[in-house]
């Protein structure tokens, strides 16, 4: 029995178990990783108040007089950045030269960037109007201390990690890695690297799961090809059960030769899934068995690409613990007519632009479930619903963003 996209996800999401455990992690290695608590600041950041600007700390009661500026203060001190300054105190009439992130000096309110002033035999001249604290950057501006920075659950990216070291912490607990079996299935395949393929085909299926797999939080295991041969996949298949998922490409159609379906029951692993009212991809099966997870993928390499996309990685990332797992969906305008036939709701591989602020969108090309090429060039799927035939060119569209602000 086939069931909605929809209806699919729901299944999966609800089955999958949360790893409970979580392992410390230098920030170089946190990259992508789920964070397994709350990250409360330790410290103010920045520690102090200090420059925003390469310029001279003053007084603002000093250069707010006159209605055409041209004030003269004397200096006789510098502040760098990095510099104890603990006790110093700006007297009026004076200014002291001040370097980016270099503490403020008591009694300074404002910084006069080195542009705006012109400065000989110790005088300093202003020539133009400031306002109270401009270009200060003051103690708890950006985090204060105790305040809760990042929530458990957040999954980490560049900002993100910098956040922490600003923080100065130079470790962090996190959720630790699923462990995932890849294996590829069919006569048909052979390894990258075959020396005179004929009529195989290269296993590009490893390689895509792989590096997906490695991208959503996984930690992926490469369990090599396995033939046509019933009791070598249950064989196999029984020998990968040590994992937490276990994801295999090929073998679970109505062929003579799919015996994915069949050796999972025997295994006695729970299919929850079939069919999938969907294009490409509609020979999905998912199946547990009590926290261990299957997922058995199409054999054609866009299907992979975009059941992995729809199903596995929402799974991988919530069984990492990750609270955020939608990639964005928004409405673009079709610049092409797009057709597809009732019942079955398509995911065309599609490159969206962005002009005058609208999203545009059209395919890349020829659709079959084998094209690589189309969704290498693509940035976005194009969602058709099962109730939809045909989208004119002008109409809007829905399109998920599968590689959004990436190259």
């Amino acid at each position: 029995m086939m069931i909605s996209v929809d209806k699919a996800l729901e299944i999966i999401l609800s089955s999958i178990p949360l790893i409970k455990e979580s392992e410390r992690v230098t920030l170089f290695e946190a990259f992508g990783r789920v964070l397994a608590e709350d990250i409360t600041a330790p410290a103010n950041v920045p520690p102090e108040n200090n420059s925003a600007m390469d310029g001279y700390a003053v007084i603002h009661a000093d250069i707010s007089s006159a209605e055409a500026p041209s004030f003269k203060l004397k200096v006789d001190e510098e502040i760098r950045a990095g510099q104890n300054n603990e006790g110093k105190l700006l007297k009026s009439g004076y200014a002291i030269r001040i370097m980016t992130g270099a503490p403020l000096p008591e009694g300074a309110d404002v910084v006069v960037p080195f542009e705006d002033t012109d400065e000989k035999n110790g005088i300093v001249t202003i020539a133009a109007h400031f306002e109270k604290y401009d270009n200060i950057r003051f103690a708890g501006e950006d985090i204060k201390k105790g305040e809760t920075v990042l929530k458990k659950g957040t999954r980490l990216d560049s900002a993100e990690i910098g956040l922490l070291a600003s923080m100065n912490l130079p470790e962090i607990t996190v959720i630790k890695k699923p462990e995932v079996a890849i294996l590829s299935t069919g006569d048909e395949i052979l390894e990258v690297g075959s020396e005179n393929p004929g009529e195989k085909i290269i296993n590009s299926n490893a390689y895509v799961l792989y590096s997906e797999i490695k991208k959503y939080g996984g930690n992926p295991h490469y369990a090599g090809i396995v033939r046509d041969k019933k009791s070598d996949v249950f064989n196999r298949f029984s020998e990968l059960l040590k994992y937490d998922v276990i994801i295999s490409s090929g073998g679970v159609s109505m062929g003579k030769y799919d015996f994915i379906p069949d050796v999972l029951r025997e295994l006695g692993i729970d299919l929850k899934i079939q069919k999938i009212l969907m294009k490409p991809g509609k020979p999905v099966v998912f199946g547990t068995k009590g926290e261990k997870i299957f997922f058995g993928l199409p054999g054609n390499p866009v299907s992979v690409m975009v059941s992995f996309q729809r199903f596995v990685r929402p799974a991988l990332l919530k069984m990492s613990g990750a609270q955020k797992i939608e990639k964005p969906v928004v409405h673009a305008i079709a610049e092409e007519d797009l057709f597809k036939k009732e019942g079955r709701r398509y995911f065309l591989r599609g490159h969206y632009t962005i002009k005058n602020g609208e999203f545009y969108v059209k395919s890349t090309g020829p659709q079959g479930s084998g094209i690589l090429t189309s969704m290498s060039s693509s940035n976005c799927l194009i969602i058709l619903h099962e109730d939809t035939e045909i989208v004119k060119a002008g109409e809007k569209v829905e399109i998920e963003l599968i590689r959004h602000g990436e190259i």
